[in-house]
């Protein structure tokens, strides 16, 4: 464990990603995180079935998408692998595709870089999603230019990550990354819908969203279908289009906890194709 790290797990600050590791079932996370994540199960239990749901529908896009002739992924906070991540689907498609997994928390950074050793193709960097700027920096490194041409079509993805950008910045983050892909490329988001709240009461949704706030220093923002339209303009929406991410060509027996009743999923998906 890095320095960074154990000042992590001696500050008691929690993080999205180890969060998110915990409602999987994973192991990189401290106690910190396990304690923010029983408050948020308490708050609203459902929590570990959208992470899960979420995980399935990445799984479904990122096979989809290696299925159709996709050979470069872009996973922009990436969070702390588990089984199935984007390389181990895409490369079951294709052994040589190239995935680069960005997170800004260096325990995924660190748990991914381990995982990928002696696969050539792939690499994970601490990273900002929230800086775009940087972000288009660093892939313009020589050694990250080998994993990813943004002059060749890539499939950016943003799952489960977006609902932590203030609205006033949203467009901001996503817009610049579009701008430099290129034609024939793929957009994916997944994003936390107020179904939650209509589901469980707008009270235990706050609690759990102040938990995230106070605990992991991160702002949740659930948004409509109408308010996410907007980052895929000058994209064209895959079939079904924007939808409840279970019913995004669902895979029966892959796990979905929404598989039966897609309409119950609180989460958001689209994927959709730069013209």
């Amino acid at each position: 464990m890095t320095d960074r790290n154990q000042s992590d797990a001696m500050s008691g600050r929690a993080t999205v990603a180890r969060i998110y590791d915990y409602f999987l079932g994973g192991k990189n996370n401290f106690p910190a995180d396990r304690e923010a994540a029983e408050r948020i199960l308490q708050a609203v239990p459902e929590s570990r079935a959208i992470a899960i749901a979420n995980r399935t529908f990445l799984r479904r896009v990122v096979r989809r998408l290696a299925t159709q002739g996709f050979r470069q992924f872009l996973d922009i906070g990436s969070g702390i692998p588990t089984e199935g991540n984007v390389h181990e689907i895409a490369q079951s498609v294709d052994p040589h595709c190239r995935i680069l997994y960005v997170d800004i928390d260096p325990v995924a950074v660190m748990v991914s870089n381990e995982m990928l050793i002696g696969n050539p193709y792939c690499r994970a960097i601490e990273g900002n999603f929230n800086r775009p700027d940087q972000l288009l920096t660093a892939l313009q490194e020589p050694d990250l230019a080998d994993i990813i041409d943004l002059d060749q079509p890539t499939a950016l993805l943003y799952f489960s990550v977006l609902h932590q950008v203030p609205d006033d910045q949203l467009l901001g983050v996503v817009e610049p990354m579009k701008a430099q892909l290129a034609a024939g490329s793929a957009l994916a988001i997944s994003h936390a819908s107020p179904v939650i709240a209509e589901r469980h009461g707008d009270s235990p949704v706050k609690t759990g969203i102040d938990v995230y706030r106070t605990q992991a220093a991160t702002q949740v923002t659930l948004r409509s279908a109408e308010q996410l339209l907007p980052l895929f303009d000058g994209f064209e929406l895959m079939e079904p289009g924007l939808t409840r991410t279970s019913a995004w060509h669902p895979i029966p027996g892959d796990g979905d906890p929404y598989c039966d009743q897609p309409d119950r999923s609180p989460m958001l998906g689209g994927v959709a194709i730069k013209p």
